[in-house]
């Protein structure tokens, strides 16, 4: 009986079918991320139904609802991930940068040239009303700070300029002033050059690249505030 009884019992799914099960899970997931994102920015939430979401990614309205339950939840994903990846390029266009304002500039002009800021602040705005859904932005947020504190800090390291303010505080006010701007610009009908100029007058300088008489200067300091040792030799 033991023995039938383990004869019925299904054996359990090899190791590489369950690997090829989620990523044919995580592929489905991307395309109606794709998707949605691409339809949300053109016709908002109201104007996109799940079936227009699963027909351009040529799924099954079912499986829009299996992987993110509701039209709205989807809609945040979408929003969090498009607004991570322009953070990603602008910071990788601001690489090359060889001055503070260059800098600046580069990072303006990348956020301003497309329309995922203002798609994220409407996912802002639903999670007033979806608080179920505020988890996602609250850490879309975090990382969007905390990436870009590491890579201002780290520019500014590699390039000897000096912050102006705190880099954690110039990171979040470089996002807050980017979604204000951006809304703003958006009712108005504003076009991205005169969006990426209200950008970097209203953020004015965030650097500045020490003269030579300044790292003199410095250098001196340092030299005066070395210890010396016993026997005359700093340490």
């Amino acid at each position: 009986m033991a023995s039938e009884t383990a004869s019925a019992t299904p054996a359990a799914a090899p190791k590489h079918a369950v690997r090829a099960t989620r990523s044919a899970g995580r592929k489905m997931r991307s395309l109606l991320l794709d998707s949605a994102s691409r339809l949300f920015r053109e016709n908002g939430l109201s104007g996109t139904s799940i079936s227009d979401i699963a027909a351009a990614a040529d799924a099954f309205p079912s499986q829009v609802t299996y992987y993110f339950r509701t039209k709205e939840a989807l809609f945040v994903e979408a929003a969090c991930r498009d607004m991570l990846y322009l953070a990603r390029a602008a910071e990788q266009a601001a690489l090359k940068a060889v001055s503070p304002r260059d800098y600046t500039r580069s990072l303006a002009s990348t956020v301003t040239s497309t329309d995922q800021v203002a798609f994220f602040a409407e996912a802002l705005t639903l999670t007033r009303r979806r608080q179920d859904l505020a988890p996602l932005v609250e850490r879309t947020i975090e990382r969007l700070h905390s990436e870009g504190l590491r890579a201002y800090a780290g520019q500014i390291e590699r390039r000897g300029w000096r912050s102006l303010r705190d880099p954690d505080a110039t990171s979040r006010r470089f996002w807050a002033l980017a979604i204000g701007v951006m809304v703003e610009g958006h009712a108005m009908g504003r076009s991205p050059d005169d969006l990426c100029a209200e950008m970097l007058r209203v953020l004015g300088e965030q650097a500045t690249v020490p003269s030579a008489a300044d790292e003199a200067r410095l250098r001196l300091v340092g030299d005066r505030d070395t210890p010396a040792t016993s026997d005359g030799e700093t340490s």
